[in-house]
């Protein structure tokens, strides 16, 4: 018996659509992230990465990142506007909702890793002193990533708050 007679045919060919919904998106969403390129005449290159079933799109420049910060905004507020502008794009286009990440000029990748230190330093005020620790507000993408290192450490969090106010707390898991 081979390794793919193991496989239930309907599996396999929901995982096939599946790959290739997510492919279609990348591609709809990299069309449409050129042509606002070109309408800001601003240069960059469009990278698309599937991790997990989710695309992940990056716009790079090989000058100097400035061009692009204009497309960042402060606090990343114009990239989460572009990244549900993308989702609205592949929606129209394809008749799925879309949970594409948008990352442009390494912003998101540098808001992650600044994140994680923050969890690691939180990890360990709770796990030093026993009390809860609050985080500041942020987005459900980065919320997401921080409950996953609290998680993989062994402490616990929850989201706590209602809309620009959600933030995580911290504390030790209940014995």
């Amino acid at each position: 018996m081979t390794a793919t007679e193991n496989i239930d045919a309907p599996d396999l060919e929901n995982q096939i659509d599946d790959d290739q919904e997510v492919l279609d998106e990348g591609d709809v969403a990299a069309d449409y992230l050129e042509e606002l390129l070109d309408i800001a005449d601003l240069d960059g290159d469009i990278d698309i990465e599937i991790r997990g079933g989710r695309t992940y799109i990056s716009i790079l420049t090989e000058d100097d990142d400035a061009s692009l910060e204009s497309l960042v905004g402060k606090d990343g507020e114009v990239l989460d506007a572009l990244q549900e502008l993308t989702r609205l794009a592949v929606l129209t286009a394809t008749g799925e909702r879309s949970r594409l990440i948008l990352d442009i000029a390494g912003y998101r990748a540098e808001r992650a890793d600044l994140l994680r230190k923050i969890a690691e330093d939180a990890i360990a005020s709770v796990r030093e002193t026993g009390e809860k620790v609050h985080l500041d507000p942020m987005s459900a993408y980065e919320r997401k990533l921080v409950h996953d290192v609290i998680a993989d450490a062994g402490l616990h969090s929850e989201s706590e708050g209602e809309s620009t106010r959600r933030h995580i707390v911290i504390s030790v898991l209940d014995s």
